[in-house]
């Protein structure tokens, strides 16, 4: 797709809005018109601004011309995307229940706009000029205020420990994260956990010497209950050892594919100190279970959550992805039923993400959700009937490529909230963070400043670039000022 801009230079927004629609499709910016183009916009600054826009796809054209008054950049860069949604919309007659919002974080957004506006003034801003869904709206305004509620309990010296563990069974089709299946990584694993539990280490010496105080632990993947039991229990004792866990309300383990939990493993992570953890089936359905190359069955993952309740956790998230190759409508209903009906204290609805790197977007057709109007309905259906079994939405996050340009919900019974997923969401406070691919993120609130550490991105890297990757952590002193 060519497009060529004049008297405007926001190509990130553009090229983000045209991933609503299409968003596999390769987007190139050029400096003159030419006949082959197939967005044109033009925006002229005098005394008003007047937005020219026009769209060609699909052998249609679709034009926009507006005259706003002068105003500033940001608002001007949203108004050109609008004028060129409104023309995709025309179309294709499609309109994303999101408009033209893509970003990650749309509660922090609208609790910015609160800041300095009445609720009318923020809500009119997200109808109008974003051009968002009364119902979208209505579910932004109640994870916001969920959101609020978790944040309200961090302060200046909190910070959250996540450790990253890279390996699983098998690969997911959907899958972009660096994570390698056991059959290809088996030999890197002691290693890598000998090499993790030094990080961990230092790094609790580093938040003893800044005086932050830990609020939550997440042990996330990859699939942390790849590792044998020994192992996961060597982990778990390092971080014991070396962080004061006496002050975190929230120690989360991933026990994400149901194929992986054993009683071993769950005695080791309950010894460990978690007090919550995540089994996650993705869809009750077997067919579609095989369609992403997961190697389960629903059965296993009830035998996996009642082997949990058996050893007495009693704080349990379960996942579920909504737009599947092969799902349906129907049946992921009855995901949210089969799921439902196991009790679970909290449940995720994620929309499938289209990565590049994963082997769903590098293989599959997806011409049948481009638009995503029935994973709309998926969603549609998932709020309705948790909310009716008193779960409620309390954190929410969007990506780039997701089917219908939908989103992410968390949602839990009162008191079960995910307090990790709303920390690292709105990036409320430090995130201290070790193993491979694993992101430190620095934040400060006098002065308002947030930094990143990125650690090496495969376990290879990881371990044989350790005494490099130690040294980063030093940068964390540096950024508190000791």
């Amino acid at each position: 797709m060519k497009i060529y801009l004049k008297g405007i230079y926001n190509k990130y927004e553009i090229e983000k809005l045209v991933r609503i629609f299409l968003p596999f499709e390769k987007v190139e910016f050029v400096d003159t018109p030419t006949p082959d183009i197939n967005c044109e916009i033009i925006v002229t600054d005098s005394t008003s601004v007047e937005i020219y826009s026009k769209l060609s796809i699909f052998g249609k054209s679709a034009s926009r011309k507006k005259t706003f008054p002068k105003s500033n950049a940001k608002l001007l860069e949203r108004r050109t995307a609008a004028a060129l949604y409104d023309c995709f919309c025309e179309i294709t007659d499609y309109s994303s229940r999101w408009g033209i919002l893509t970003g990650i974080r749309p509660a922090k957004l609208y609790s910015s706009i609160l800041k300095s506006n009445d609720e009318t003034f923020a809500d009119n801003y997200f109808l109008d000029e974003l051009r968002v869904s009364p119902q979208k709206l209505g579910l932004l305004k109640q994870t916001q205020a969920g959101e609020e509620e978790i944040i309200n309990k961090s302060t200046d010296k909190s910070f959250s420990l996540y450790v990253g563990i890279p390996f699983c069974p098998s690969r997911c089709s959907y899958c972009s994260f660096v994570s390698h299946s056991v059959e290809k990584a088996q030999m890197l694993i002691p290693q890598y956990i000998e090499m993790l539990i030094k990080e961990i280490k230092y790094t609790g010496e580093i938040a003893k010497k800044c005086g932050l105080k830990l609020e939550t632990v997440y042990i996330g993947g990859g699939t942390p209950t790849t590792l044998e039991p020994e192992q996961i229990e060597a982990v778990m004792t390092a971080i014991k050892e070396n962080f004061d866990l006496s002050t975190s309300i929230e120690y989360t383990v991933e026990a994400g594919r149901p194929d992986t939990v054993t009683k071993e493993k769950l005695e080791s992570i309950m010894k460990g100190g978690a007090t919550r953890i995540s089994i996650n089936p993705q869809t009750s359905n077997d067919s579609v279970l095989e369609a992403i190359s997961r190697r389960h069955t629903f059965e296993d993952t009830k035998s996996a959550f009642n082997l949990a309740r058996s050893l007495e956790f009693n704080n349990i998230n379960m996942d579920l992805i909504a737009g599947l190759p092969t799902d349906n409508y129907e049946s992921f209903c009855r995901s949210v039923e089969d799921i439902i009906a196991l009790c679970p204290e909290s449940v995720t609805i994620h929309t499938l993400c289209m990565k590049r790197s994963s082997t769903l977007t590098k293989e599959a057709d997806f011409e049948r959700l481009k638009f995503g109007e029935e994973t709309s309905l998926m969603l549609d259906f998932a709020k309705l009937r948790l909310e009716k079994e008193e779960f409620w939405p309390y954190y929410m996050y969007r990506q780039s490529k997701m089917v219908g340009n939908l989103e992410n919900v968390g949602y839990s019974k009162k008191g079960f909230e995910g307090l990790y997923n709303v920390y690292i969401m709105d990036e409320t406070h430090t995130i201290l963070s070790c193993g491979a691919s694993a992101v430190t993120k620095l934040r400060s609130h006098n002065p308002d400043k947030i930094e990143r550490i990125f650690n090496f991105k495969y376990p290879y890297e990881y371990i044989n670039q350790f005494d490099e990757q130690m040294k980063r952590k030093d940068k964390i002193l540096e950024f508190f000022e000791f």
